[in-house]
């Protein structure tokens, strides 16, 4: 299938878009160990830090899943976006710990919402076998952050303080915003089916539909190991693999260069090896991973580099093939609310990861991160379980679980069973 210009431009702005958002969030990382020494906080706050965050946005998801098939979803990116934009400035204007833990309330309350309607608009827009591929491009922001976004942050932050990543990512999202409004085209496919469900009997509907329940249990433990490990990132580099804090940007930018290219990449092989054998693979490589790099000591840079450049290639082939076989699980009636959900759970059991490994990890003065591997043997017995249920998914996807209650029977067309 060969994408049409405004297809194109659809993928553009919601890969800027994801850029921002992505950002915004994986910012906290490398400002692990600045934010601790200049705001005198301990691990554990640091790690309320991260986590409020997701509990705001877990919040949000909820609250908006009931109204999320009810509008069209061009206006509904706009309301959510323009919220994330004002609460990442008042993070780049906070002027201690109290208002910074505010702050990330407020950006979380939106932008915890908008990952799923860029998901849904992407079911809503491309047909589920080319998804793989419009997933991977999309999901590159998470690599451009780290070539772009990172790394200038660090440098702002290390010549103007650690306001300044905020502010940077304020400004840029408010030049996105304007694109959105000027070339998305109203998106209400989903609209023209009636429905006379009310917002809450509606999110009580889909929360309800075993098939949707299979696919919530996998995404929130598909979230443990971004929030558990990736917080922690920049004091466990410096301060357990001893590399300096000005060599971070390098390690970030060609960790990212590498990602960038491979994502692409891996949506591509999603579509055409299969989404699940796609995931099993990037679940084994991340696994052996972590478990190796979680263990280390004093390490040479170029050690450093080479393991999260093939960490990153295996969390690629995790992320983009799930979302293109999640995104096959719900009937586009209740895209919008699954999405919202999905993103809500996702946050929440995100936030418990960062707490409970701001828990598990301590610090004593500027020593080394101690219990760190502790966080490696969770996210991977997190990854195993995963792996049960994503297979599960991908039978139900392929039409093997018509014992499920809710499935469409076999004369019924779905989305799932004509792609």
């Amino acid at each position: 299938m060969k994408f049409t210009s405004y297809q194109k431009t659809v993928i553009a702005i919601l890969a800027f878009l994801q850029f921002t958002v992505v950002l915004d969030f994986m910012i906290l990382s490398p400002l692990g160990a600045l934010l601790m020494d200049e705001l005198e906080i301990t691990p554990s706050q640091f790690g309320l830090v991260v986590s409020v965050y997701a509990f705001s946005a877990g919040a949000a998801g909820l609250l908006a899943a009931g109204f999320a098939d009810k509008f069209d979803r061009k206006k509904l990116l706009l309301f959510f976006y323009s919220g994330f934009v004002i609460g990442t400035f008042l993070c780049g204007i906070a002027p201690g710990y109290r208002s910074l833990l505010a702050a990330r309330i407020v950006t979380g309350l939106f932008g915890g919402v908008i990952g799923s309607i860029s998901f849904a608009i992407i079911a809503d827009l491309f047909p589920l076998e080319v998804r793989g591929r419009v997933m991977g491009f999309v999901m590159s922001a998470f690599a451009a952050s780290q070539v772009l976004g990172i790394p200038i942050g660090l440098y702002l932050s290390n010549g103007l303080g650690w306001h300044a990543p905020f502010l940077m990512i304020a400004g840029f999202s408010a030049a996105v915003g304007v694109v959105i409004a000027w070339r998305l085209q109203p998106i209400d496919g989903h609209l023209k089916a009636p429905s006379n469900r009310n917002a809450l009997r509606h999110l009580l509907a889909t929360l309800a539909k075993p098939r949707y329940q299979l696919g919530f249990s996998s995404t929130m433990l598909l979230a443990v190991g971004g929030f558990m490990l990736m917080p922690f990132g920049s004091a466990f580099t410096v301060h357990n693999l001893g590399i300096p804090l000005e060599k971070l940007p390098m390690i970030y930018m060609v960790t990212g260069v590498a990602a960038m290219f491979t994502g692409p990449i891996v949506g591509r092989v999603s579509d055409s090896v299969g989404k699940y054998a796609t995931f099993l693979g990037g679940s084994i490589l991340g696994v052996a991973l972590i478990l190796y790099y979680t263990q280390l000591g004093a390490t040479p840079l170029a050690v450093v580099i080479g393991v999260n450049v093939v960490l990153f290639v295996g969390i690629n082939a995790r992320m983009v093939s799930s979302q293109a076989l999640t995104s096959a699980v719900p009937q586009p009636q209740d895209r919008g609310a699954y999405m919202a959900i999905s993103s809500s759970l996702q946050q929440v059991s995100g936030g418990v990861a960062a707490f409970v490994a701001g828990l598990i990890v301590t610090q004593h003065g500027d020593g080394p991160l101690m219990n760190y591997p502790v966080l490696g043997y969770v996210v991977s017995g997190a990854s195993v379980i995963t792996v049960v249920l994503m297979y599960r998914i991908h039978v139900m996807v392929r039409g093997g679980a018509k014992a499920l209650p809710d499935t469409p029977s076999p004369d019924t067309p779905s989305p799932e069973r004509t792609a």
